[in-house]
């Protein structure tokens, strides 16, 4: 089982020579994103975030893997969740609709169950066929017993969140690179054990 402190080095090491393509990855979704931000205002902005939050959120969780499968990165991958964009939106409306629901009962069950869809895009990013239902239940059998293993992990960039107050932002975008890459190796060190159990062995929500 690898520590959080495995997966940062992991991802570190991997970052190296892609630092620049990887922060300006992030640099345009957050800009996509704070336009639609702002727009909302104007209802459109709102509508707009809806549909494309799942298929950006697609584009990074593969543009995380390729960096930790040494493979090569341009800001291109981004967008290329939008090939997939019908499963991408689903799991993304699906995720948000059962969070909900568990947050209604308690925050603590919400809190439970983002962790347990936590790995879905990364899921999708590796099998493109899969439909989001069978996403989200790969997502949850792959997470069972790894919750907080992954918050751990989370929690462990807090001096880094920290720092990119301190930079009022620009920071961020290098931080965010770092985080989604130590995730992609936190669900690939998942895959040896587990993956087999995760595409037959379906668990009820």
């Amino acid at each position: 089982m690898l520590r959080a402190k495995d997966c940062r080095e992991r991802a570190w090491g991997k970052l190296k020579g892609k630092w620049g393509t990887a922060a300006l990855i992030a640099f345009v979704y957050s800009l996509i994103m704070g336009a639609c931000s702002a727009l909302s205002y104007f209802f459109i902005g709102g509508i707009a975030a809806f549909l494309i939050t799942g298929p950006f959120a697609l584009g990074l969780a593969a543009v995380a893997l390729s960096i930790m499968r040494t493979e090569e990165i341009e800001v291109g991958q981004l967008f290329g969740g939008f090939k997939n964009f019908g499963t991408a939106f689903l799991v993304s409306l699906l995720n948000g609709i059962f969070i909900f629901l568990w947050t209604l009962l308690f925050i603590v069950p919400g809190i439970i169950k983002t962790y347990s869809y936590r790995l879905s895009y990364y899921i999708l990013a590796d099998n493109p066929s899969m439909s989001a239902t069978e996403v989200r239940k790969c997502s949850i059998t792959l997470m069972r017993g790894n919750k907080w293993r992954l918050f751990c992990l989370e929690f462990s960039f807090i001096g880094w969140e920290l720092l990119c107050i301190l930079t009022l932002g620009i920071l961020s975008f290098w931080v965010a690179s770092y985080y989604n890459a130590a995730i992609a190796e936190f669900y690939q060190s998942l895959l040896p054990q587990k993956q087999m159990q995760a595409t037959e062995d379906l668990p009820p929500v």
